[in-house]
């Protein structure tokens, strides 16, 4: 099954933006996602985000390609957040909870 991951890639800065754009074409082709991953240029200055789900078995061959290339400074992989660990909680039912542990602590 698919799992959402985000990705940052940091290029040589003396990279053109057609051979940056080439790159990132190249490496997203490699994740064989059923969408185009979204992609915000974020400047020389900044970096080259991605957002892309893809299965997990695909991702060796990825960094691999990543790591090979000699434009690719640094990257990063991260799963998209609250697709693992627990659901983010809303304001009320932070309180409760914490309302509960004070009630648990008054009976010790």
């Amino acid at each position: 099954m698919p799992r959402t991951y985000e990705a940052v890639y940091i290029f040589d800065s003396t990279l053109e933006d057609a051979a940056i754009t080439d790159k990132i074409n190249r490496f997203n082709g490699l994740l064989h996602a059923s969408e185009q991953p979204e992609i915000a240029h974020w400047g020389r200055r900044q970096l080259a985000y991605s957002k892309f789900a893809t299965e997990p078995a695909v991702l060796p061959e990825y960094e691999r390609a990543l790591r090979l290339d000699d434009g690719v400074i640094r990257y990063l992989i991260t799963l998209h957040e609250h697709e693992v660990g627990a659901p983010p909680q809303s304001e009320e039912d932070l309180a409760a909870a914490t309302r509960r542990d004070d009630d648990d602590d008054d009976e010790d």
